[in-house]
């Protein structure tokens, strides 16, 4: 059945566009505990597959940050016997690829590959052994601390980085969703191939693992995958858990920097996934900042003053509070007022709400645009990993589109008013004039 078979697009009046999206999700649980979300689509001679566990940076600690997205990262330079070499080239023997997957919450690879039997039979025993066997080999793990190291410190000289690392630091203080994704310096210098290897038995455990499968398979095969992925993984390990977010203390840093331009960017704790204000965050925010040239924000700043070339806003929802972000780039000598310019509107917006124009413009866009989000399998297998992870309804694509038409102008004034305080804002600017 095609995919287009599973878009139904109804053509709309004056007042309201539909989009809607229905697809045939099912779900089950392997032997082990590891749930499992699939589609079947024999259009393409093609299966993706990935699995991911709640194994993020947010599992770091202090002491150990940069563990998790090591460990992620090493998984498939050696596993089952196989170099980082001969997986290489048995992926590409088959014309298959790996992609990685890693955020505050979880980590995790993808696969995709011939669905043809020499081809995917291949490809499926490689994954297999990365996803469950990872080898942690010393030299491999020395050579690739230094290499995240090196890059580190290059990106250190970065305004963006120096910013959005300072911004993170402000927002979440000690909590885990504060801690550098790739790690510090010292704490990956402290690192031991002993550190990686018990995160790994911690973390990577059958409950803890979402399998997301799409392709030229059937209900049978996709089953038989997924316990072939998990068979070897354990049923102990930890269980994940994140604090809750703290309200962080409001303030203001300015950082030196050569750049020509200030970089600015301000965030507040925003929401999590399963946050009941979420639809009239999602389209009040494409509204404030989200929607290109036609956001409040890029008509006020860009538009009617010239201050930036572009302006943007958007939330990261995580398990917990993922952060309300603003960011800008500005010349140096208006970076007071520009930063002066945005909390004014974000305030207006905060206070006021969007006009009726402002909201249906925005559903026009979102609806409108949402068919080319799951226009092809590599953007419905995200979806599927998402909706598993964060356990959505398994009509979650077709709630989105019901969810953003019923969202009303009074319900995005109050969910900011619940969510975001311009006065409790963290900012950086990296680039200040000293």
């Amino acid at each position: 059945m095609q995919i287009k078979r599973f878009i139904f697009i109804v053509l709309f009046g004056f007042y309201a566009q539909w989009a809607w999206a229905t697809l045939p999700i099912q779900a089950w649980q392997t032997a082990s505990g590891a749930r499992v979300f699939f589609v079947e689509n024999h259009d393409l001679p093609i299966l993706d597959v990935s699995v991911e566990f709640a194994a993020g940076s947010g599992m770091d600690t202090a002491d150990k940050s940069g563990c998790a997205s090591l460990v992620q990262h090493l998984l498939s330079l050696g596993a089952g016997g196989l170099s980082e070499d001969q997986i290489a080239t048995a992926l590409a023997d088959v014309g298959a690829q790996l992609k990685s997957q890693f955020d505050r919450d979880r980590a995790g690879i993808a696969l995709r590959t011939l669905s043809s039997e020499r081809e995917r039979k291949q490809a499926l025993d490689v994954f297999a052994r990365v996803i469950q066997q990872p080898e942690f080999s010393r030299d491999v793990v020395l050579r690739e601390k230094a290499r995240v190291i090196a890059s580190i410190k290059e990106s250190s000289t970065k305004p963006d980085y120096i910013g959005e690392r300072e911004l993170m630091k402000m927002l979440y203080g000690s909590h885990p969703y504060g801690f550098n994704e790739m790690g510090e310096i010292d704490s990956l210098n402290r690192l031991q191939r002993e550190d990686l290897a018990a995160f790994y038995r911690a973390y990577y455990v059958a409950k803890n693992a979402v399998i997301a499968i799409i392709g030229d398979v059937t209900r049978l095969e996709a089953a038989a995958i997924a316990e072939q992925l998990t068979e070897k993984l354990s049923v102990e390990g930890t269980n994940p858990e994140i604090p809750a977010v703290p309200i962080p203390a409001a303030g203001i840093k300015r950082i030196p920097h050569p750049a020509t331009q200030s970089h600015i960017q301000m965030a507040y704790p925003g929401l999590r996934r399963s946050d009941p204000d979420y639809f009239p965050l999602l389209v009040g925010n494409h509204i404030l900042g989200g929607g290109g040239f036609v956001s409040r924000l890029m008509e006020e700043i860009r538009q009617q003053r010239g201050l930036a070339y572009s302006v943007y806003s958007f939330f990261s929802p995580y398990k917990e509070q993922g952060p309300f972000q603003i960011g800008l780039q500005t010349k140096k000598e208006q970076s007071e007022e520009a930063l002066t310019l945005t909390h004014k509107v974000l305030k207006e917006f905060v206070a006021n709400g969007p006009t009726e124009e402002e909201l249906k413009a925005a559903k026009q866009n979102i609806i409108g645009g949402f068919p080319l989000r799951i226009d092809s399998n590599s953007k419905i297998l995200g979806f599927l990993s998402v909706i598993g992870f964060y356990r959505l309804p398994l009509t979650y694509l077709t709630d989105y589109l019901e969810a953003v038409e019923a969202v009303t102008t009074e319900q995005i004034r109050q969910a900011f008013q619940r969510r975001i305080q311009p006065d409790g804002m963290v900012t950086v600017i990296v680039g200040a004039i000293e």
